[in-house]
């Protein structure tokens, strides 16, 4: 009942004796279906809706799981946006442009082994640009050479997995967490 409350509106009451206009939220359809040997309630085309429920069907077991998980995966992503407000440019972008800012600014500051250490560090970035670029079935040290160069020249560039060039993956929407990405370094 809480959740009809969230997702129309108006308020739950005990007793119709307590019903006023006041007490009523608002939904365009309400009606009820039967899937398979359940009875399920639909309220659509609410107004202002804070809460809904998403029906996921699908020819087999096996592929709604899949699609369940590919649901809770993008509204986690979602979720971690809002709670984050901030987001960090896809496709290897951030990871090209932290190992090249390690390599070219951080390792002159530092002398004998510890360069050694940020190299290294900076060098482990580079698996998730390298990770895309064997996953398309593209050449990993030519996309490496490609981004790193397009980045020392000033652009900020991630993977284009189509074509194998550099791209900006701003102009294209490609995002990831910040929260996922501060853990993935942290770890």
């Amino acid at each position: 009942m809480e959740r009809l409350v969230l997702a129309c509106g108006g308020e739950a009451v005990n007793s119709v004796d307590d019903l006023t206009p006041d007490c009523l939220g608002w939904a365009g359809l309400v009606y009820e279906h039967v899937l398979g040997e359940d009875k399920y309630t639909f309220v659509e085309n609410v107004r202002h809706p804070h809460s809904c429920t998403i029906l996921i069907k699908g020819p087999n077991d096996h592929t709604i799981a899949q699609i369940k998980d590919a649901v809770r995966d993008g509204l986690r992503a979602v979720k971690n946006t809002i709670e984050d407000e901030a987001v960090i440019l896809g496709a290897g972008a951030f990871e090209v442009a932290a190992r090249q800012h390690l390599i070219n600014e951080v390792k002159k500051t530092v002398q004998g082994r510890a360069q050694l250490g940020v190299e290294a560090f900076a060098d482990a970035l580079l698996v998730v640009p390298k990770t895309l670029a064997e996953n398309s079935g593209l050449d990993t040290q030519d996309v490496i050479i490609g981004l790193t160069g397009e980045h020392d020249r000033g652009n900020i560039v991630g993977l284009n997995q189509q074509t194998g060039e550099p791209m900006d993956p701003q102009m294209e929407g490609i995002f990831d967490n910040y929260s996922v990405k501060r853990q993935i370094i942290n770890s």
